[in-house]
């Protein structure tokens, strides 16, 4: 399975993708409208289903009590009761027949078609009151009594049960039909509606991936091209196809990946131009400012022996050539950082031997307060903590006066290296820039001893060893420079940092 394909089904399977909303919505569409006409169409059924065979019943009954019940004598016997009964349940469309009249005034007696299937207690009392009631006649009510019937359940099976009684004396009669067939029936389309909400439920659910894929396929296209544009694959394109909204979107997609393609083609060009020309400038330099700086030397040497008047210019000129030689060596450092080709040489490092030298060799001893254990071993290039450590420590002394305090300590797979100085901190306006090329923390003074580039280059050679540097100001006064580097260097360069150079026996690469 490829790493696209994964990422996909990923994306698919999230509650929060919009593909996995189309098919919810989809879904609780189709089943709110299955269920809505499934439920409705249930209904009409049912009641057509019921209505239809209760009619039925109910018409054959009335007209069997017309025809049959109706021409029983005033005072019928049991087996008249019985036969009649008998016979009303023969002719039926499949229902039982209770008929109950008086032998004498209150001796009841009662005709059954089926003694096991139908007696008085199935009828209900509600029922009984209703065909005992006696009618007024009204304009519109021409008859004494009516036909009444009522649905009923009698050991969990339906049954429409109806009475009425015949006019001028005549029997009670009550009638009891079953609706089982019906109620199987009914079961039946309840099932057959519930297979078909579930066929919709899964053919919308189909439909709903089969749109969300043909609508989301090109967003997910258009994605994964935006996704590599930002890893800086600037050639990355969309092939377009259609007139629609995400065909407009793929084509100003490419036009812009495009455009963005040839401005960063043109200021990487310009950008390379520029470095090739400080480089370049570096080097020509290099060889001129060379002699000059021997020339130079000579004349400090023989400063004392000038004219007075010549001698403040000697210096002068010494110091700017210094200055002008150091600046070249920066900005061909800085060079070679931009361009990619700085390296590591790492060895093992006594960290507190190390600040010692650097500290000894500018002469700054006095003026510098250590607090580093010997034994301290790390895995660095030696030259570039020098390079950082010179930078951070002849900053201090050069804004904050002495005397610095330099802190060494290891705190896990980390080194740390505080360099702090007394003088008035840092503004807090300039915090953010102090890492920054050539910046000056006041207009009104431009030139400075420095290149303004010290400070930069510390920044890159803590970056190159996967390190980092922060400033900030104490509580207690004055400004704090923490450098934080990896213990071992070449595991993190080795993974994701620059190259590096095993030292020869020497230590020169």
């Amino acid at each position: 399975m490829t790493t696209t394909l994964k990422r996909s089904l990923r994306a698919g399977l999230r509650w929060t993708s919009l593909r996995m909303r189309l098919v919810v919505v989809f879904a609780l569409v189709a089943l709110v409208a299955a269920v809505s006409a499934s439920g409705i169409a249930y209904w009409l059924n049912r009641e057509a289903v019921l209505t239809r065979t209760q009619d039925a019943a109910l018409d054959d009954f009335r007209r069997q009590m017309q025809d049959t019940a109706a021409a029983l004598p005033t005072r019928p016997t049991k087996d008249d009761l019985q036969r009649a009964a008998g016979d009303m349940a023969a002719g039926s469309p499949g229902y039982d027949v209770l008929l109950e009249a008086e032998r004498e005034r209150g001796k009841p007696i009662m005709g059954y078609s089926d003694l096991d299937t139908f007696t008085r207690d199935d009828v209900p009392e509600s029922l009984q009151r209703q065909v005992a009631r006696k009618q007024p006649l009204t304009s519109s009510n021409d008859h004494e009594y009516h036909l009444f019937w009522q649905r009923t359940s009698i050991a969990g099976t339906p049954y429409l049960v109806a009475g009425t009684r015949i006019i001028g004396g005549g029997p009670t009669g009550y009638m009891l039909k079953s609706l089982d067939q019906e109620r199987q029936d009914l079961n039946s389309l309840a099932w057959s509606l519930g297979i078909a909400t579930a066929l919709a439920l899964i053919g919308s659910a189909l439909l709903a991936q089969a749109a969300a894929t043909t609508v989301l396929r090109p967003v997910q296209r258009l994605g994964d091209a935006a996704r590599k544009l930002g890893e800086g694959k600037l050639d990355t394109r969309l092939v377009v196809s259609g007139t629609d909204e995400l065909a407009d979107l793929s084509r100003t997609f490419n036009r812009t990946a495009g455009s963005l393609e040839k401005k960063v083609a043109d200021m990487s060009a310009r950008e390379e131009a520029s470095r090739r020309f400080v480089a370049d400038m570096s080097h020509e330099l290099r060889t001129p400012l060379t002699a000059i700086t021997a020339v130079a030397e000579v004349l400090e040497d023989e400063a004392d022996t000038l004219d007075p008047m010549i001698a403040p210019a000697v210096h002068l000129v010494v110091s700017e050539t210094r200055r002008l030689n150091d600046l070249v060596e920066n900005l061909m450092e800085v060079t070679r950082f931009d361009a990619g080709t700085a390296r590591l040489v790492l060895d093992d490092v006594d960290v507190a031997d190390q600040v010692t030298a650097c500290i000894d060799a500018r002469a700054w001893l006095d003026a510098v307060d250590l607090d580093a254990e010997r034994g301290m071993m790390v895995r660095l290039d030696p030259r570039r903590l020098d390079v950082i450590l010179a930078n951070l420590i002849g900053n201090a002394l050069k804004h904050g006066g002495s005397p610095v305090g330099v802190r060494v300590r290891i705190e896990g797979e980390e080194l740390l290296i505080e360099v702090r100085d007394h003088g008035p901190g840092i503004p807090e306006d300039v915090l953010p820039h102090v890492f920054d090329r050539f910046y000056k923390a006041s207009a009104s003074r431009p030139r400075s001893e420095g290149s303004g580039l010290g400070l930069s280059i510390a920044m890159e050679n803590a970056h190159i060893h996967g390190g980092d540097i922060s400033a900030a100001n104490s509580p207690d006064g004055g400004a704090v420079f923490t450098l934080r580097l990896p213990r071992d260097a070449e595991r993190i360069a080795r993974n994701d940092g620059p190259g590096v150079q095993a030292p020869d026996e020497n230590g020169a690469t």
